[in-house]
């Protein structure tokens, strides 16, 4: 394998992996509405993806350094084609329930073992002086591709799903689900797994956990990381605020649920074009403002800056409402895509092979902890003041995450080194 293969299969499984999240995002929050859930309801369920998630989290990344980044992502597009299968079915608060306990389960084993793969495979091919940033920022780019086009894709499809045939809305999650068995196949037959030594099931069980355990205390123990975790969790504020509360109101603008869910789409999608273009920049906002960590930061005002701007035009109706949505979305998202390309190659710096899923996941665990505890205040903040309340506390939070990245601890491999050792021998 040659570099340059080894990344268009990451590149391949990248966007097959968001496809089908893509493909529900204009849809999933006004399928449950229309089905009777009310937003605390949905806040809830939101909760509960995420309560899963993060419990699984650790875990799965151990299983992934320990039984090898194949077979944890096709196990997780197995647990997504059976949630979005079932979503497509549900009438019922419980059977949502079920959907989404399903797909944090997907979520947590997909969390790490691509990027995971991409570099432990360009390590051997190049050595660990090489270069992540292009390889890492085109996956990353690819991951917003999918997204863009999916909530494309999915917010148009209702409109055009004869309804009686089924319920419109609930013909996106059947494609995601479709999206969600390619994405088995490819992994099985073109992700090659390096080899690894045969382990009993006594052995797993035992090295997961050890595993867990040392990324955990490296995680917390080890400065530059520690920053870069609570980061992850303002990001998640940030992600949470706009996917709860913007749906609702861009359907109160168009006037019907199915109209909304195609200006969801459209500004979605334009969200994600501007992630995939932050993605695609990250290595030159890197460049300009002096490195990684700078570069970070400049992404992390941005996102507070667009958060802020949808709390400001959260007033607007009509064509003015949906337009300043649509330049915000962009704007915030490639803000993201930015800083969190940076700080990913900064983790994939700081560890080894031996515990790198591990930390990745450490990584989304907090993210889903930002967006799990935001999904919960934000949903009950709209109900009971407004809407642009909570995007003005998001806003504050977010800004606030800026400050993690000033002075950031210099990266020292030998001290690194040092701390991957001691997880090995934990």
């Amino acid at each position: 394998m040659t570099p340059r293969s080894a990344l268009r299969r990451y590149t391949l499984v990248s966007f097959l992996t968001w496809l089908p999240a893509g493909l529900m995002v204009a849809v999933s929050i006004l399928l449950m509405t229309a089905r009777g859930l009310s937003l605390i309801e949905i806040g809830l369920l939101s909760t509960v993806f995420s309560i899963v998630t993060i419990t699984l989290e650790l875990p799965t990344g151990g299983l992934a350094d320990v039984v090898g980044r194949r077979v944890v992502l096709a196990v997780s597009a197995a647990f997504t084609v059976a949630a979005l299968a079932l979503m497509a079915v549900s009438t019922t608060f419980w059977m949502f329930l079920a959907s989404g306990v399903l797909k944090g389960v997907a979520r947590a084993l997909s969390s790490g073992p691509a990027t995971s793969w991409y570099v432990d495979t360009l390590h051997d091919l190049e050595g660990h002086d090489a270069d992540l940033k292009p390889g890492l920022a085109r996956g990353g780019a690819m991951e917003s591709v999918a997204l863009c086009l999916g909530v494309l894709a999915g917010g148009v499809t209702p409109l055009v799903v004869p309804r009686e045939l089924l319920l419109p809305l609930a013909a996106p999650p059947l494609l995601g689900a479709v999206a969600a068995a390619v994405l088995l196949v490819v992994v099985v037959f073109a992700l090659p797994e390096p080899s690894h030594a045969r382990r009993s099931l006594a052995d797993v069980l035992r090295e997961v956990p050890a595993t867990v355990a040392g990324g955990v205390r490296l995680s917390v123990g080890h400065p530059l990381l520690r920053r870069l975790m609570l980061a992850a969790a303002g990001s998640g504020v940030a992600l949470a605020a706009v996917e709860l509360l913007t749906p609702g109101r861009l359907a109160e603008l168009a006037g019907t649920a199915e109209e909304g869910s195609a200006a969801y789409a459209v500004t979605a999608a334009l969200g994600f074009a501007g992630s995939a273009l932050g993605s695609a920049l990250a290595p030159r906002a890197a460049r300009l403002a002096g490195g990684s960590a700078r570069g970070a930061a400049a992404g992390t005002v941005l996102t507070a800056l667009s958060v802020g701007c949808l709390a400001a035009t959260a007033g607007l109706g009509g064509p003015a409402g949906l337009v300043t949505a649509g330049l915000a979305y962009v704007v915030m998202f490639a803000g993201l895509s930015v800083a969190g390309m940076l700080c990913l190659e900064l983790t994939h710096r700081s560890v080894t092979a031996a515990q790198r899923s591990t930390i990745t996941s450490t990584s989304s665990l907090s993210l889903q902890a930002g967006a799990m505890l935001s999904n919960l205040a934000f949903g009950a903040l709209a109900s009971q003041s407004s809407t642009a309340t909570a995007w003005v506390l998001a806003s504050v939070v977010v800004l606030a995450c800026a400050l993690l990245f000033v002075r950031m601890p210099v990266l020292q491999p030998a001290v690194l080194a040092g701390d991957a050792e001691r997880v090995r021998s934990a």
